[in-house]
């Protein structure tokens, strides 16, 4: 992923409940479960993230790159060897800017990463994407680790 360019910063217009129908998509999802077209992600459901918590949004994003480390760090927090799946997907509602990752390291949404109540419909499956180098996403899980040791791993749901 790109660093923002401080333009992309000030044009960046925040996606909430209210006003969301100016970002279109194609909207992608990254998860180690395995579905099928029509299927609907819910709320509710175990979070791939922390252990023993429900999460109340269904998290996706406007970046295949983004959905492609969901798919990866799913897979592997959950002990699978499996690839994982990205899908396409589209809401059944409305959503809003994730608060997790916008305006956190950087200004705005840079990873077009959104969460919804609402169901979201799996329209298609990319089969070709490419994941990160295992260094690398074993770099991503040793932070992920640090984190939860400090007790820093929140997740605003």
């Amino acid at each position: 992923m790109s660093i923002p360019h401080v333009d992309d910063a000030a044009e960046w217009v925040p996606v909430t409940f209210e006003h969301c129908d100016h970002v279109t998509g194609p909207f992608f999802h990254g998860t180690a479960r395995t579905l099928t077209i029509g299927d609907e992600l819910i709320a509710g459901q175990r979070s791939n993230y922390q252990e023993g918590r429900i999460s109340n949004n269904v998290y996706f994003s406007g970046l295949v790159e983004t959905a492609v480390w969901g798919a990866e760090l799913a897979t592997a927090l959950t002990g699978s060897d499996d690839r994982g799946h990205v899908y396409v997907v589209e809401p059944t509602g409305p959503f809003e800017d994730d608060p997790n990752v916008t305006n956190k390291r950087f200004p705005g949404n840079i990873t077009e990463s959104y969460r919804t109540p609402h169901p979201m419909r799996v329209v298609g499956e990319l089969e070709d994407w490419e994941g990160h180098p295992p260094d690398v996403l074993q770099g991503m899980l040793d932070n992920l680790a640090r984190l939860r040791e400090q007790g820093l791993d929140i997740i605003e749901d």
